[in-house]
């Protein structure tokens, strides 16, 4: 026991002096910034990219914006296929082998992102050791590495177009990669970390770690559930500190936690347990919660990124601001340019900034996952909220949701349809659909004007989906598992069309 001591005081100390570092990009932010921006242009002029736009001859922020374009994944993609086929110095200097295949949500095609050595190593991996440096910091009794951390991710594949790459969800690859030393504290192994069939995945993590000593959890909450409940069935425990009595930390990432926040407290009753977000994608780590109990995030402006925002209610799409430029409570598009060989890249998120002293962000929803049919500009972030009154009002809690529009039609207004799978449904549909209208008009100016007296948008339609309904949906997609999530908003009807069949038939 005392080696596990040693080890667990080591490495915490560890952590925590790294914290000294990420307090001064908190202080020095805009300097931090504009010597990364420097130091990527350097690393890449003599690309083909980079000698395409003379990053070489670059000399200020204003001379990069004029000369290099803002671009997204469609027109990007051309140059990342013939990395993909096996060429080197496109858009990056360093041998790149390492796709991550990113999707998301199942309205989009695979999305193939390049994830360099450095990438990998300063910033997803350095953003794993700050979330721990910044934990620990905040609980410096923590006895988090006395144990095993369970760690619930994707899976690697080989490419079939280039022998020597490969690609795979991000957690796949980061699992895949990972230092020795991480290995032998975190559960699963590694062949059950990377097998490629989602069930019976799930299955065989739940039966390898219920004997565990797990002391940390890291996966998207959706996911995480399927995974909990499937132990506390196995073990026949009533509660997850029965299995695992020294459990103290959930990191979580990837959508919203506000709707799942009540089911992993039932799960886990512990007043002083500890939810950590983190704002990590395939494009890279961005942002990791620095306080308990907090909404927002800090955005790591040391991770090899270069930072720059469009406003949403911008008249001109391709209008960036740096960072020392935005304003608190704007709407932004991110665009980033890394390690990884993205420049000026779209990643389809968008933010607000909640601090400007340090740079705090919370995520507010992605560029193309929205509803606005009818002018209401309805963002993740309202529609998350309103749906977490709604359950608190009605004690009733959710599995996952989507919702879209139903369009004007034969002069009658349009309304918004929801399809929301419980976990355990409120008693009476009515007031949960009153609480939820009444909470969006509450959060959004717009959707109010448009609800005034029905006349553009009417009451919200709402069903509820028999539990696996979400599922079985994603799973008819190929989508099981990962990094890969429900579309909770969408501003057209393809989601709805094909998840209503599934079940209307028997319960509209």
């Amino acid at each position: 026991m005392m080696s596990f001591d040693l080890i667990n005081n080591f490495i915490s100390w560890r952590m925590k002096k790294r914290f000294h570092q990420i307090e001064l990009f908190m202080k020095y932010p805009d300097e931090v910034q504009s010597e990364w921006l420097v130091q990527l242009l350097r690393s890449a002029s003599q690309t083909e990219y980079g000698k395409t736009f003379d990053f070489a001859s670059i000399n200020s922020y204003r001379e990069f914006a004029e000369r290099v374009p803002i671009v997204d994944y469609e027109e990007f993609s051309p140059l990342i296929e013939r990395v993909r086929q096996g060429e080197q110095n496109i858009i990056w200097p360093s041998e790149i082998r390492w796709f991550a295949k990113s999707s998301g949500t199942t309205d989009a095609k695979s999305k193939f992102i390049p994830v360099s050595k450095e990438s990998l190593e300063e910033c997803h991996f350095k953003g794993g050791k700050d979330l721990l440096s910044l934990y620990c910091n905040a609980n410096p009794e923590t006895r988090i590495f006395t144990g095993k951390g369970l760690r619930l991710g994707g899976s690697t594949r080989l490419n079939n177009l280039e022998n020597e790459s490969f690609y795979g969800d991000l957690s796949a690859i980061i699992i895949e990669n990972l230092p020795f030393w991480v290995t032998m504290i975190s559960t699963p192994s590694n062949k059950i970390s990377l097998m490629d069939e989602w069930e019976t995945k799930i299955e065989a993590i739940a039966q390898s770690t219920i004997k565990e000593d797990v002391t940390s959890l890291a996966g998207v909450p959706s996911w995480m559930l399927v995974l909990l409940k499937r132990v506390l069935e196995i073990s026949g425990a009533t509660h997850l500190k029965e299995v695992w009595p020294n459990l103290e930390l959930y990191m979580h990432g990837g959508v919203s936690f506000t709707p799942y926040r009540q089911q992993f407290e039932k799960l886990i009753p512990q007043e002083n347990f500890h939810f950590f977000e983190t704002y990590n994608a395939s494009e890279g780590f961005f942002g990791i919660q620095d306080r308990a109990y907090a909404d927002d995030l800090l955005l790591m402006l040391d991770y090899g990124i270069f930072y720059e925002f469009i406003p949403m209610d911008s008249a001109k799409s391709d209008l960036a601001i740096p960072l020392i430029e935005v304003q608190k409570g704007v709407n932004y598009a991110m665009i980033i340019s890394t390690n990884g060989g993205l420049w000026r890249y779209k990643i389809g998120d968008t933010i607000q900034f909640t601090s400007l002293n340090p740079f705090r962000i919370k995520i507010t929803g992605r560029t193309k996952h929205f509803i606005n049919a009818f002018g209401e500009e309805l963002v993740i972030e309202n529609a998350d909220r309103a749906i977490d009154k709604a359950c608190e009002e009605c004690r009733c809690s959710i599995i996952d949701y989507t919702a879209g529009p139903v369009y004007m039609k034969n002069g009658k207004a349009g309304s918004h349809e929801w399809i929301i799978e419980f976990d355990s449904i409120p008693d009476h549909l009515e007031d949960f659909k009153l609480n939820l209208d009444n909470e969006l008009k509450k959060l959004n100016t717009d959707y109010e004007a448009k609800r005034h007296k029905d006349m553009a948008l009417t009451m919200p339609r709402v069903h509820i989906a028999p539990r696996g309904t979400f599922h079985e949906w994603m799973k008819r997609n190929g989508k099981l598992g990962g990094q890969n999530k429900v579309p909770r908003l969408a501003n057209h009807r393809e989601f709805l069309d094909e998840i209503l069949p599934l079940f209307q038939k028997n319960n509209d």
